[in-house]
C-alpha cells in the first residue's frame, strides 16, 4: 500500500536527520492474539543504532531490538497486517498514519513543540579516568598511544566505576579542599593512582595519598610509577595495617584488606575520626570460626553454603552497626556485578550528627544473641 510505503520512507529519513523522537503503532486489526500497541524507540547500543520494538500485550511485555533495515521492514509488515493507526513523534512534526475500514491510508502532519528526546539505550558513562592518563599505561592497562588493552578491559570498568562512587561520596561527606587519604591494603595501586590522579586533576583538590602494603615488591612497583607519573603526593609504604598510625585521616580506604585487616582498618578510621570510610569487606573467618560446633535454630544454616554466606552478611551488617555506634551513617550496596567476584560488596561510614550509637549496640547484641556469637572482632578493637 503505497501510503504505508510513504509514511516508512518518513520515519527512515526523520531517523537520518536526527529528529526521531518515537513512534507508536494502536488499534490493532485483530484483537485474537492479545498484541495492543508497539512502542518504538531509536536506541544506540555498543555504538549502533537500533530500533527497539516494545510489543504491549494484555498480560506481558517483549522488546526485540533491529537493525535499522530490519527494524523499518519489521514496521512496514505491521502496519500492513497488524495495526490500523500509526503516530510518529519528531521534534519538528507530529505525521499519523490512518487506516479505514476499506483499508484506505490517509497521513496528516501538525507541527509540534516536543523537545529532542535523548535515544541512548546504554546511557554514555562519564568516564572519569581519560585513556591518556599516563598512570593507565604505566600500570599496562593502556597502551603508550592511549589505547585500552582488551585483556584490562573489565579493571578499567572497575576505575571508572569506582572514581564514580569516591566523587559522589567526597562531594557528599568531605567538605575539605586539603584531604589527607589513606587506602589500607593499596595492591598494585590501581584504584590508589586512579583517585589521586582524579581528586587533583578533574576536581582541583589538594590531596595526598598513602597506600598501606604489605608485599614491599608491591610497594616498590607503586613508588617507582608515582614517580614517573609526577604523582608528588602519592606514596606506598611497606607496613602491617594494625601497625599504621596517623591520626590525621580525612578518608579512609580498604578494599578486600584480607583476614581481620578489614576490620583493623575501620578502627583505624574510627580512632582518627576520619569523615568518610570506604569499605569492601573481605575475609568474615573469625566469626564463622566461632559458630563451628553451635547448633544454630534456623534450617537455612543446616546447609554449609548457605551458613557460610548468612555469616558473611551477619558480619558485614555488625561491622556497619559498629560504625554507627560511633557516629556515622552506614550503607551497603553492591560494587561491581556477581559475575566478576563474589566480594561484591561496598560498605560506606560518613560522619553524622543523626547516628543513634544505643539503637545500634540494641541492634548488635540482638544480632549475636540469636547466630549465638560472643563477638565480633571490631567490637574489641574500639
Amino acid at each position: 500500500m503505497k501510503s504505508i510505503e510513504e509514511f516508512v520512507e518518513k520515519v527512515s529519513e526523520v531517523i537520518k536527520a536526527s529528529e526521531f523522537s518515537k513512534l507508536t503503532l494502536s488499534k490493532p486489526r485483530y484483537k485474537s492474539n492479545g498484541l495492543q500497541n508497539i512502542f518504538i524507540r531509536l536506541v544506540e547500543m555498543k555504538e549502533n543504532e537500533k530500533l527497539s520494538f516494545n510489543f504491549r500485550h494484555k498480560t506481558k511485555d517483549l522488546t526485540k531490538n533491529f537493525d535499522l533495515n530490519d527494524g523499518l521492514a519489521e514496521l512496514e509488515s505491521q502496519l500492513s497486517d497488524k495495526f490500523k493507526h500509526a503516530t510518529l513523534l519528531t521534534t519538528e512534526a507530529t505525521y499519523q498514519l490512518m487506516l479505514n475500514k476499506k483499508g484506505k491510508a490517509t497521513i496528516t502532519e501538525s507541527k509540534t513543540s516536543q523537545a529532542s528526546v535523548s535515544n541512548s539505550h546504554d546511557k554514555k558513562k562519564i568516564k572519569r579516568a581519560p585513556l591518556d592518563a599516563p598512570y593507565l599505561s604505566e600500570l599496562g592497562i593502556t597502551t603508550h598511544s592511549g589505547e585500552l588493552i582488551p585483556k584490562m578491559a573489565d579493571k578499567y570498568r572497575q576505575i571508572n566505576k569506582y572514581l564514580e562512587i569516591m566523587d559522589h561520596q567526597i562531594e557528599t561527606n568531605v567538605k575539605k579542599k586539603v584531604l589527607s587519604l589513606v587506602d589500607m591494603g593499596s595492591g598494585k595501586g590501581y584504584l590508589t593512582f586512579a583517585l589521586y590522579d582524579f581528586l587533583q586533576r578533574e576536581k582541583g583538590l589538594d590531596v595526598t595519598i598513602t597506600g598501606i602494603e604489605l608485599r614491599q615488591e608491591l610497594v616498590d612497583f607503586c613508588n617507582d610509577k608515582a614517580k614517573k607519573c609526577g604523582f608528588e603526593q602519592l606514596q606506598f609504604i611497606n607496613q602491617r595495617i594494625e601497625d599504621y598510625n596517623n591520626e590525621s585521616i580525612d578518608v579512609l580506604i580498604a578494599l578486600h584488606a584480607c583476614d581481620t585487616a578489614t576490620d583493623d582498618a575501620l578502627a583505624k578510621a574510627i580512632a582518627a575520626n576520619s569523615d568518610l570510610i570506604v569499605c569492601a569487606p573481605c575475609c568474615h573467618k573469625q566469626v564463622r570460626q566461632q559458630v563451628k560446633g553451635k547448633t544454630q535454630e534456623s534450617p537455612l544454616l543446616q546447609y554449609g553454603i548457605f551458613q557460610e554466606r548468612h555469616f558473611e552478611m551477619v558480619t558485614d551488617t555488625i561491622r556497619a552497626l559498629i560504625l554507627e555506634q560511633h557516629g556515622y551513617q552506614s550503607k551497603v550496596f553492591e560494587f561491581v556485578s556477581n559475575e566478576h567476584t563474589r566480594k561484591n560488596i561496598m560498605l560506606i561510614g560518613a560522619k553524622s550528627k543523626h547516628a543513634d550509637a544505643q539503637q545500634a549496640k540494641e541492634k548488635i547484641d540482638a544480632l549475636k544473641k540469636v547466630n549465638h556469637i560472643d563477638f565480633q572482632y571490631l567490637e574489641r578493637l574500639v
